[in-house]
């Protein structure tokens, strides 16, 4: 583990806490419910957007919609949030071995 401790930190290092705030935002319009979700990181902010449209055949529980433009919002913002880290990395392991020529 070369030094790594059980929470993924380094031997004697102090553990790296931080608070990520989220906002959803859930506007209902007849049979269309959207989900608008901003996580801000403290250092920057990702957003997305979602919606679920009801069919004429769907019940008409508002709380149906809501689940799944939240749902879907959550899952987009996720694969930015996925997206974010690994362009980071990629950078970060550029710069590493662009500094170590």
């Amino acid at each position: 583990m070369s030094g790594a401790t059980a929470g993924g930190g380094m031997a004697g290092s102090a553990p790296h806490t931080s608070e990520w705030q989220l906002r959803l935002t859930v506007t209902e319009d007849g049979d269309l419910t959207q989900a608008h979700a901003v996580l801000d990181t403290g250092t920057g902010l990702l957003q997305a957007d979602a919606e679920a449209r009801r069919s004429a055949h769907d019940p008409q529980d508002a709380a149906i919609g809501d689940e799944l433009a939240v749902g879907r919002a959550l899952l987009d913002l996720g694969h930015r949030l996925v997206h974010a880290g690994s362009v980071a990395a990629e950078a970060a392991e550029s710069a590493r071995r662009r500094d170590g020529e």
